[in-house]
């Protein structure tokens, strides 16, 4: 092979390497603002809005903040939980819902996209679901 169409061929991809990854950073930047809105509208209030329902049903859950995310977090057990947060490693970011819940020693965590849609996508309904489908093992006891 010439030297020439090597190095043509090599510069090419670097190029198209380079595009890329500044079209992912960009992605990865615009759901990021689209998932503070997503935060602070939707996932927050509906959060709380669950936590007061399972409260009132006798199910002490507690929601907190951290951090880029949103937590329900049992007040029984602070080691079981659901929570809410951006995965913007991928090529497409994810909202990504993570629970874990414990009895005695068994753990048992689950990691999931809650609906495979960008953030600015998501509705009231997606992290309903998402919840309702969570909930079930720390409520069927």
């Amino acid at each position: 092979m010439e030297i020439s169409v090597l190095r043509k061929r090599l510069t090419d991809t670097i190029d198209e390497a380079h595009r890329t990854a500044a079209a992912r950073r960009q992605r990865a930047e615009d759901a990021s603002r689209a998932y503070g809105t997503f935060l602070d509208t939707i996932a927050i209030p509906l959060f709380r809005q669950v936590a007061n329902v399972l409260k009132a049903s006798g199910y002490p859950f507690v929601v907190s903040t951290p951090s880029g995310a949103v937590r329900m977090v049992s007040e029984k057990t602070s080691d079981d939980y659901i929570e809410l947060s951006l995965d913007a490693a991928g090529d497409e970011p994810l909202v990504i819902g993570t629970s874990r819940r414990s009895r005695g020693r068994r753990v048992v965590e689950n990691e999931r996209a809650i609906a495979e849609l960008s953030v600015a996508h998501l509705t009231e309904d997606h992290v309903l679901d998402y919840l309702l489908k969570e909930l079930e093992p720390f409520v069927e006891r």
